[in-house]
């Protein structure tokens, strides 16, 4: 299973021509490569489910919500999904978006609720060096440069010493990891593999902060 040439392009001609006419012209077309990315997503979350537990999976909707945005263009130009893990003890989510030159897949926690944040800043002030290993894997420096993406903080956050010597992880308002992708890459029957390859370097990442955020500092279960 691959991603279609002629998906791509489609993608790229609804950014020239972002309007409801135009799609509205085009709505066969749009459903072809529509179609494309949901079996390749289909692919996708069953080479995941070789290796992990999937709960769900969502494919986010093309129309863009232009309420409070000075975007006024109605539609997205790619397709993007997310695979959710089971369970309470299985935290991080998958994540890949198709976008002509800008596409790329992710992992981790984008915008920690407060308290699972607050709890992965006292592991990190109690001792980063697990973490500090996940970023040094050869296989997470391979594919994800051996860093966590995302928003942070200017400063430490309040109630964390500013001199702390791990000061650049708790800045961080999320952790995520991310490969970026070719349109090349995008197209090659490969891509489902590479995929796959860079899904499974997240799983050390996934299994700490999964244990992290389902105990205690003192090791202590959370989870009934």
């Amino acid at each position: 299973m691959q991603f279609e040439k002629s998906s791509l392009q489609y993608l790229k001609d609804l950014k020239k021509n972002n309007n409801r006419d135009w799609f509205a012209d085009t709505k066969p077309t749009f459903k072809i490569a529509q179609d494309n990315a949901k079996e390749l997503y289909a692919s996708i979350r069953e080479s995941l489910e070789k290796h992990d537990e999937i709960d769900k999976f969502k494919l986010f909707r093309i129309y863009r919500d232009v309420r409070f945005s000075k975007d006024k263009t109605p539609y997205q130009p790619h397709f993007a999904g997310s695979f959710s893990r089971l369970g309470k003890h299985l935290r991080g989510g998958y994540y890949l978006r198709i976008r002509p030159g800008e596409s790329f897949l992710a992992g981790g926690f984008w915008q920690p609720e407060k308290d699972d944040i607050l709890r992965i800043r006292k592991e990190i002030e109690q001792d980063a060096s697990e973490i500090r290993e996940i970023l040094d894997d050869k296989n997470y420096v391979k594919y994800f440069g051996g860093k966590f993406e995302g928003d942070e903080l200017k400063t430490a956050p309040r109630g964390f010493d500013k001199t702390h010597p791990d000061v650049d992880l708790l800045r961080k308002k999320g952790f995520i990891a991310v490969r970026n992708f070719t349109d090349k890459e995008v197209l090659d029957p490969n891509f489902i593999n590479e995929l796959d390859k860079s899904y499974k370097a997240l799983r050390p990442f996934f299994n700490l902060f999964s244990d992290i955020l389902t105990t205690n500092l003192n090791g202590e279960s959370l989870i009934d």
